[in-house]
């Protein structure tokens, strides 16, 4: 299999959100994606997940929950370094690592919501990579409307007991802890029965199914979880019960943009590869790279990457200074996913029959973008959203 590891082509019109440091964590990234999970990408197909040490490597050299404050094990920067190590992921054409959800997702919900005691237990774990975390939302019959969450948190004595499943969570087959969004009341606004609540994976009743065969991101830790009878103290009540839609809603802006930033790097990269290949594959004597179809199409589709990138940027400052719009935050993910899934397609077209062989790095990127368009809320609920501020 070939190494999927590339540098992006320059972007016609230059970044500017980066300063020196930012970039010297751009490089210590990289250089960590080149040595640890580059060679090991196979492996972690063949396992459908990293192995555990891999997180413990990540955590030293301070790649985990960096935007948390240094009290808790964090470097308190800002999110600037979250896109890098999103990018880096992308240019090393990996789908295996759940460090973003980790960090930027489970780590959020810690810092904004979280009481002292729990912060101070949970966070600087994180950091390390000496704990691993999930977040438990969807269920079987339950996807996009949350509201209607089945798996229930009965309050008996000072204990919750959970009862029901999850499916498709991410590192939850590592996971040492995750978030599960339960149900704890019977109101009938349904957004008004929600608590998140801290589940640790070693509690007597709460199991785990083996990794899910995915068509692609194969080694991505994605598993179904199951609570039976979870008895679990109230302390590890998230924030307040009945709050765990609105907590839910305050973070889904930038979990739109964290897969907007890797579709948009992935897209850079898939690129990067056809460039590279068109200028070396040969037909009827000379470098496919030479054909007014080839440079064309290679117009065009770099054209609509530059775009979406100037988008994307500037999305970031506004999120940057906590002005980014939930419309404005879907239409980054939609537009970028598609957008990318449209790229890959047509980059594999210009390798022929090759890019159909899962040994190029064209064919991986085929097959692993495709989720992009489905998870964080499917791209139809993000044009609902769009629609919605006109």
């Amino acid at each position: 299999m070939q190494s999927g590891a590339i540098r992006p082509l320059p972007n016609m019109l230059p970044r500017n959100l980066f300063n020196e440091e930012h970039e010297a964590f751009r490089d210590t990234v990289r250089k960590f994606y080149e040595k640890e999970v580059v060679p090991n990408i196979e492996k972690y197909e063949q396992q459908q997940h990293v192995d555990r040490d891999l997180w413990n490597k990540a955590g030293a050299l301070g790649l985990l929950c960096t935007t948390m404050p240094e009290e808790y094990g964090g470097s308190g920067v800002d999110r600037l370094y979250s896109m890098i190590l999103i990018e880096e992921q992308a240019y090393a054409m990996d789908s295996s690592t759940g460090f973003s959800l980790h960090s930027d997702i489970v780590a959020n919900y810690i810092i904004n919501f979280a009481n002292a005691v729990q912060k101070q237990h949970w966070l600087p774990k994180m950091a390390s990579g000496e704990v691993i975390t999930a977040i438990a939302m969807t269920e079987p019959g339950t996807g996009s409307d949350l509201q209607a969450v089945r798996t229930t948190a009965v309050l008996d004595g000072n204990d919750y007991i959970i009862n029901g499943s999850k499916i498709f969570i991410t590192n939850g087959y590592l996971c040492d802890m995750a978030i599960v969004v339960c149900k704890t009341g019977s109101s009938e606004k349904g957004s008004a029965n929600l608590s998140l609540i801290l589940v640790e994976a070693d509690r007597v009743g709460f199991s785990k199914g083996k990794p899910l065969n995915k068509i692609g991101m194969k080694g991505q830790d994605t598993c179904e979880l199951f609570f039976d009878d979870v008895r679990v103290p109230k302390e590890n009540l998230l924030g307040i019960e009945g709050m765990g839609f609105m907590m839910l809603m305050k973070e889904l802006a930038w979990e739109r943009m964290l897969v907007a930033i890797i579709c948009q790097a992935g897209a850079e990269a898939a690129f990067a590869h056809t460039v590279k290949y068109s200028k070396e594959r040969k037909a009827f004597g000379k470098s496919i790279a030479h054909f007014q179809n080839t440079r064309f199409k290679l117009a065009e589709l770099r054209t609509e990457i530059d775009f979406c990138r100037a988008y994307l940027d500037r999305c970031m400052q506004l999120q940057l200074a906590e002005n980014l719009g939930v419309d404005a935050a879907a239409a980054a993910k939609y537009k970028i996913s598609e957008i990318f899934s449209k790229v890959v397609d047509e980059c594999l077209q210009l390798h022929g029959g090759y890019g159909y062989m899962l040994e190029y790095p064209i064919a991986r990127a085929y097959i692993d973008n495709r989720a992009n368009r489905i998870y964080a809320g499917t791209n139809e609920i993000m044009k609902e959203l769009i629609s919605r501020s006109l």
